[in-house]
Formats: structure tokens, sequence, C-alpha cells
């Protein structure tokens, strides 16, 4: 592990992995930057000598304004965690185009942006790191998670794209591909799913994944996030880190079968699953 401090930046960091993940850092003695529009709900990190910082990844304006006072502070950017998204599910039909669009606006756009505020920076510094929170479902396909799978998908393709082009300026380009993690994420996708069916033609089938989700997320059979901020921190402080990060309760068993099966199983499986709880 490389134990020289850096400047980091964490996107989406008032809950879930994004806040656990900023405390890590900063005890590993890193300067730290939590990133958030909710800025109340980091307030307990600043005991912790992190800074906090309004951030929206949908407003070219926040983010200009919030890389360059941490330049104006620090006068350098070593490592960009690009963790901020969220999950609306939902038949293709159903969901509203300005939800579909607002996803990708946080999960693929807001992220790339980002990571052009920052790389000038980077490629004057000789080098840097970006890390970025993708997921399994950016390598599987769930039911009803149309729109959020095509904003992952995107990330993987995104991140391999950046890692190729930006190998000759030293800077590294990381996925982490977080599994099934005890967040609120998870129970906010089974509402919007609840919601975006109700009374149409994709309710009797919806209805029961919203509530199987649902359960599983307020359960404790799926992983706590400190397992993905293990992840975050090999990903920040290894020497050479790996190109991609799988962690998390049924990673690996999902991506295998979803390259196992043919296609019409993986349909039926996942046509099942929402039986599980009904």
């Amino acid at each position: 592990m490389n134990k020289v401090r850096k400047v980091v930046l964490v996107t989406g960091a008032s809950s879930g992995i994004g806040f656990d993940a900023a405390q890590a850092l900063a005890a590993r003695g890193h300067k730290v930057y939590a990133a958030a529009r909710r800025v109340e709900k980091m307030e307990p990190l600043k005991a912790k000598g992190i800074e906090v910082l309004r951030m929206d990844v949908t407003d070219e304006a926040s983010m200009a304004e919030g890389v360059e006072s941490i330049l104006k502070n620090e006068g350098r950017i070593d490592v960009l965690v690009n963790n901020a998204g969220y999950g609306f599910f939902g038949a293709i039909e159903t969901v509203p185009m300005e939800e579909a669009r607002r996803q990708l606006e946080v999960n693929v756009f807001g992220l790339a942006r980002l990571c052009q505020l920052v790389l000038p920076t980077m490629r004057k510094q000789g080098g840097g790191r970006i890390v970025n929170t993708s997921s399994i479902a950016g390598r599987s396909v769930f039911y009803f998670g149309g729109w959020y799978h095509v904003s992952k998908y995107s990330v993987e393709a995104l991140s391999d794209a950046m890692r190729m082009e930006l190998k000759p300026f030293g800077i590294d380009v990381v996925m982490i591909e977080p599994g099934a993690i005890k967040t609120d994420w998870g129970i906010i996708a089974a509402r919007h799913l609840a919601e975006s069916t109700k009374d149409t033609a994709y309710e009797p089938t919806a209805a029961p994944w919203a509530k199987t989700m649902d359960w599983a997320y307020r359960s404790n059979l799926i992983s706590s996030p400190r397992v993905i901020t293990r992840a975050i921190l090999r990903a920040v402080d290894s020497r050479r880190p790996r190109a991609r990060y799988r962690k998390g309760r049924l990673s690996g068993t999902v991506i295998f079968l979803h390259w196992l099966l043919p296609a019409r199983c993986w349909d039926a499986l996942m046509r099942r699953f929402g039986e599980i709880r009904n």
C-alpha cells in the first residue's frame, strides 16, 4: 500500500458507501473533500477533519466551483472517487423519460464531467487516480432495472476507454463493482419500481419484485458498505491497482451466471426472483 498523503474528492458522500469511504480515507491520513447535495447530512464528517462541499453532479457550475475550491486550498487533486449515483427501477415503457435522463445525468454525464474537470490538473501533476463506482448492474441485467443498467454499462465502457487513454499520463482508472450492499439505494429503487408500474400492465410482475427488493435491502443477508469501502481503500492506496474490484454479496455469482446461462435461461431466472418472498 502507498502511504503517501493524497488529496481525495469523494462524491455522493452524504450517505452509504460515500459517507463510509470518506471517513476511512481520512483515517488513513488522506486529505478528504466530501461532496454531495445534502450538506447537512455530512456534518458528522467535519468532526473528523473532512472538508465538506455542496456539489450537484448535474450542475456544471457546482462541479466547477467545487474542483476550483479544492485546487485553491490544496494546489492539487490526487484522487477522484466518483460515487454519486441513484437507481430508478421500472419498466422501460413506464419510467418517465425525465427520470431516465436524470439517471444518466447523475450516473454517467456527471461522472464524466468531473473527470474532465480534474484531468488537466492530474496531467500537470504527472499522475493521479480516478475511481468510478460501477456495479454488477454494469455486467448483468435484472428484471425492471433497464435504465439503471443502461447507466452502469455506460460507466463500464467509459472507464475502460479512459483507462487506455490516460495510461500514458500516469493516471490510473479503477472500477468498483459492488454487489448487493445494505444501503438505502435498494429501498428507494424498490419504491420507484412500485410507483412507476402501479396501475399498468406490468404491475402484476413488478409488485412482487419491488417487495422482494425492499425486503432484501432491509435484511442482513447482504453486505455492509464497509466491504466496498475496503475496496476503495485498495483502489486509492495500491501502487498498482487492479482495473476492477468486484465485492459484495452475490457479485461474482451474478456476473458468472449472466455470462454462463443462455439468455432465455437468465430471463426466466430473473422472472422467478420476485417470487422469493411472495
